[in-house]
């Protein structure tokens, strides 16, 4: 497995210091990210009031123009509550765009326990499980034939890490595709993607790791081909599974 730390960026703090940053060219995204930040770290706690736009402004070294747009970006991924005379209140997290993708790259990247990367692995296990079940109710010898397909890139590609990585995320998409569950595809999708840019979440993939997941999409074909949802269903959700186990490091676990 690779290192924890070396996956976790170094952040200064929005509240902390008293030099003034030295902003990069898209000023925006940069506040806009560092505020993401300190909330879903919690620096900033559910219930904290940010600071005022002036304090802001000297802190990121921006106008308060760039600061109030900034906030209104934050408030609209669902972190803040901006109220008339009461200032900006930071919401607790079963309000936050979990999806949007700076909010779902900040709780990745700061995911000391791995605890986000667990829950990300079982919703994709009970999304793509029954996206497998839908696929293979739907099957025909087109889609079939396409599977097939995908799988046997897999196979020709794993001795190549990355080629052989893209190749499994087509054959998951695929079976997305063929669910003809959009909604559920596309969630899926963007957990899968965000977490496939972490180290901690890829690990390192061994030759015997790399069969492994051979032999469990192997499952999963046949039963889609076969049209067998049930099978398809349990051989998608035990493949996730395993899989996440596998590269998962053993010394990081959620904490009470």
């Amino acid at each position: 497995m690779t290192d924890h730390a070396a996956d976790v960026p170094v952040r200064n703090s929005v509240l902390g210091g008293s030099a003034t940053r030295t902003p990069p060219a898209r000023l925006g995204v940069a506040v806009v990210s560092d505020l993401v930040a300190a909330i879903v770290t919690g620096e900033l706690a559910p219930g904290d009031a940010l600071p005022p736009e002036s304090t802001l402004s000297q802190r990121f070294g921006v106008s308060r123009t760039v600061i109030r747009e900034s906030v209104k970006r934050v408030e609209e991924k669902g972190l803040v509550t901006v109220a008339q005379g009461r200032g900006t209140t930071v919401n607790a997290p079963t309000a936050w765009n979990v999806l949007d993708p700076i909010v779902l790259s900040a709780l990745v990247d700061h995911d000391d326990t791995l605890g986000v990367l667990d829950e990300l692995s079982i919703v994709r296990g009970s999304l793509e499980s029954s996206m497998a079940a839908a696929a293979a109710a739907r099957q025909n010898p087109q889609r079939s034939a396409d599977l097939t397909r995908a799988f046997e890139e897999t196979e020709r590609t794993m001795n190549d890490i990355e080629a052989y990585a893209d190749a499994d995320a087509r054959f998951h998409y695929l079976v997305m595709e063929q669910s003809g569950n959009r909604l559920a595809a596309n969630i899926t999708q963007i957990l899968f993607q965000r977490a496939r840019v972490s180290r901690r979440f890829t690990g390192t993939a061994s030759p015997e790791a790399v069969q492994l997941t051979l032999e469990e999409h192997r499952a999963i074909l046949d039963a889609i081909t076969a049209g067998d949802s049930e099978a398809a269903s349990r051989a998608m959700h035990d493949h996730i599974a395993r899989a996440w186990e596998r590269r998962r490091p053993t010394d990081r676990r959620p904490t009470d």
